[in-house]
This record gives C-alpha cells, structure tokens and sequence, in this order.
C-alpha cells in the first residue's frame, strides 16, 4: 500500500470494511498521514515531531480495533494489540510492560522476514533445482583413460531434459535421500535484570557454538524441493539487515493497540488498587519515549503510535493518572450501533459476513442469497437482544448469523447444487423464541 496517500483516500480505504465512526477514521487517517509528513521533513527538526496518540471511547464491538488494525495494514506497519488488564506493576507476578514492545519487535521480524525471502525466492529456487539435479543426476567419477570430447555437452543436454522433467512435475513422485537440519528444539528462559525481564531463546544465546546437526531424509522429490528451496532462502537472508531493518520499521512505523485502557483505573474496580495505578505509571515511558532492550536490539519508542481504547462506562478519562492523560491528546467516541448500522455491516463491507457465508457454503456447490427483509430481520433482532443482555455490538451478527444458518450448515454437504433464499420468514423461523422470549440467558447468543 503507498505511503502517500491522503486523509481522505485513507477513509475511502476504511469505509470499505467498517462502517460509520467517521471521527475515528478521521483521527487516524491524520495520524497516519503525519507519518508520512514527518518523513518530509529535515532534521534535526524531523526527531522532535512526535506522534499524536489517539484514545477511542466507545462501547464493545464498535470497531475500535478494527479500525486500528485496518490502518496497520495499509500502512504495512509492526501491529500489536494488547489488553492493558493482562499486564502488573513491576514487582508484582505476571507480565511487566516492556513485553509489549520485544512483542512487536518480533511482529517486526517476521514482516521483514517475509519481505526478504520473497527477494531471494527466485534464486533460492534456481539453486534448490541445482541441488536436485546433483541428486538425480549422480556424476560418475572417470576411472582413467581418454574422455569423450563431447561428454560434457551430452551430460548438459541430459540435464536440462531433467530439469524440464522436474518444472513439469514428471519426477515427483520418485525418491531422493537429502540432508535436512534438526531443529534444536532449544527452550526459553527468561532473564531478570533491573530494566524488567526479557524471554531469551537458548539457541540464539549459544549461537554457532554447537553447529547445525544435519541428518538424511528420504522423501519424494516434489516435498524435498521445498525443503530444499527453504534452507536455500534462508542461507541467502541477511540477518543482520533484517534486524536492523525490523528495529527501524518498529520505531517508525509501529502502531500499539492497548485495549481496555478504562480497566486499568481504580474507579473501574471500585476499590484501591496499587497495582493498577502501577501499570499505568509503568506504561507511561513507554508512551512518552524510552529505549527498550530486546533481544535484536535497542529500540526508542518516541515515534511509535499508540492507540489507546476503552468502554469507560464506570470510569471516565480523567480517571487515569495526569501525566498519562496528556500523553493521548487525541480523543475520539465510538457510537453505538443501531438497526440500520447493522444492517450495513451485514451486506457492505468488502469482507461482510454474509459474503463469507456465501463463499464458504458455495465450497458445497449451496447458493444461499440473503433477501433485503431477511437482512433487516437479522439487524433487527440482533438490536434487540443487544438491548435485553449484555450489548456485544457488532459481534452478536456472528452468533445471529450461526445460528441462522446451523440447519443449512449442517445440511450443506447433502445438498449439492440447491439454492435457499435467506429471508424475513426464515430468520424469523430460526429466531422466533429468542425474538420473543424475555428470558434471553436461556438462550447461547
């Protein structure tokens, strides 16, 4: 996805799989085009423009996170999300803050990973074939006496009719012995130190000092060439440069999703909480801009964007501790979604539940289409239960739509080549009870 582009193409971009929270979308698209503003600029200028992290207010199942992390894919970010509650002050048993950060780095890690290995897919490939060729094609050792002047053009001609053979697939199924690496298996430990605590894998403390155990594999030839095409790509990746690369990306680019930011306040439990208070003064120099040790590196958080979440429906913003607050100047409510707002989810998006429906029964030959007024019933009734429990926004369409479609699911398979029509009727006849019953905790919805 370009860098480039504007506000206004990057909600364009959002609407196209969320629906409503036009301030949300808004604030994010600012920030992510700030992003690209701050890269225009000089430095030493460019260092001190800082991000402007974003807190979202709003009711479960809104979009919160799916806004943040639509935005790290068109960026092509370092994403993370993370639950604030899950996270204790330092000294307290259980995850310490800094985990959030050696998190994305590895998220990092595996982006740029992935980036590199499709660079050298090409040649990685070539040599895989070569390597093959070796093995199929076995290279008789002269026993003395005159060579034959055009052995060597023959042994080239009959190589590349095996190449050709191989590409084709003619050799597939025929079996090859060749030298595959162990993994080591080696465990984790985790080291303490006065910085926090960092998880540290054994085999990238010892490095080479144990070598790389290799034993022979006998497999057909079709699964040895991706075996083979994989040690190749990863003896042509530069580590060194992925890493540097990763740790770039993350301090750049990376986006922190901390959800139920609201949790983390003692209003929240009702009662004093040292702890709570803790994790957020723990969190504070992350936010405001530290050098965090990780196993790739050292990384400075200052340019990292922080997106921050909650319902607040017992505690209010204010309620986090000052130097936190001013740390999110960016503020922005979620709606509540209503009848017609689900009724767009449904049927709207690129990715809309209702396509993925039809997409996965059309695997069983079932055309399933959903009329207008089925869609409404579903929306409806959906609003209702939302009202009458617990209000779990737009995820109460996925148990709406399962249960909705359980007989059809169920019955897919022996129904190769029908056509059901999903209308108000129906969902009615899949729904009635619980449209009706005020005792809905009876009901799994």
């Amino acid at each position: 996805m370009s860098q480039t582009m504007t506000p206004r193409e990057i909600i364009s971009e959002l609407d196209r799989f969320i629906i409503g929270q036009n301030d949300a979308k808004r604030a994010v698209a600012i920030a992510l085009r700030n992003r690209w503003r701050r890269q225009q600029v000089e430095s030493p200028m460019r260092e001190e423009i800082t991000p402007k992290n974003i807190l979202m207010i709003g009711p479960t199942g809104v979009g919160k996170t799916e806004i943040a992390r639509r935005l790290a894919r068109l960026a092509n970010a370092p994403f993370i999300k993370v639950e604030a509650t899950k996270f204790t002050e330092v000294g307290y048993v259980g995850r310490d803050v800094e985990t959030i950060i050696r998190d994305l780095v590895d998220t990092a890690i595996k982006m740029v990973r992935i980036e590199h290995l499709e660079r050298v897919q090409a040649k990685a490939e070539k040599i895989a074939e070569d390597r093959l060729l070796d093995i199929l094609i076995p290279h008789p050792v002269p026993s003395g006496g005159p060579v034959a002047t055009d052995s060597s053009s023959s042994g080239s001609e009959s190589r590349e009719k095996m190449r050709k053979k191989l590409r084709r697939g003619e050799l597939d199924d025929r079996q090859v012995e060749i030298e595959v690496e162990q993994t080591s298996g080696a465990p984790m430990m985790q080291i303490f130190s006065n910085q926090g605590s960092e998880e540290m894998d054994l085999k990238d403390m010892l490095g080479g000092l144990m070598g790389n155990k290799r034993k022979s594999k006998r497999m057909n030839v079709s699964d040895a060439l991706k075996v083979i095409q994989q040690q190749e790509a990863d003896h042509l990746l530069d580590q060194d440069a992925i890493k540097e690369e990763a740790i770039r990306r993350a301090e750049n680019d990376g986006i922190v999703f901390l959800d139920e930011m609201d949790k983390i306040t003692q209003r929240s439990s009702g009662r004093p909480d040292v702890s709570r208070e803790g994790v957020q003064r723990d969190l504070l120099p992350l936010v405001e801009g530290t050098t965090v040790n990780t196993r790739y590196g050292h990384l400075n958080t200052d340019h990292i964007l922080f997106i921050a979440s909650g319902a607040f429906h017992l505690a209010k913003p204010s309620d986090m501790i000052p130097e936190l607050q001013g740390r999110f100047p960016i503020r922005v409510s979620l709606n509540a979604l209503n009848e017609e707002d689900f009724r767009r989810i449904l049927v709207e998006p690129v990715s809309s539940l209702t396509r993925q429906y039809t997409a996965l029964l059309k695997a069983e030959d079932l055309n399933i289409e959903f009329s207008d007024d089925g869609i409404a019933e579903i929306a409806r009734i959906a609003v209702s239960v939302n009202a009458k429990t617990e209000n779990i926004g737009a995820r109460r369409l996925h148990t709406m739509l399962e249960r909705v479609l359980d007989q059809i699911s169920f019955e897919a398979s022996e129904r190769s080549g029908d056509s059901v029509n999903v209308d108000a009727a129906y969902v009615r006849q899949q729904l009635g009870e619980i449209s009706e019953d005020e005792d809905l905790s009876r009901y799994i919805l």
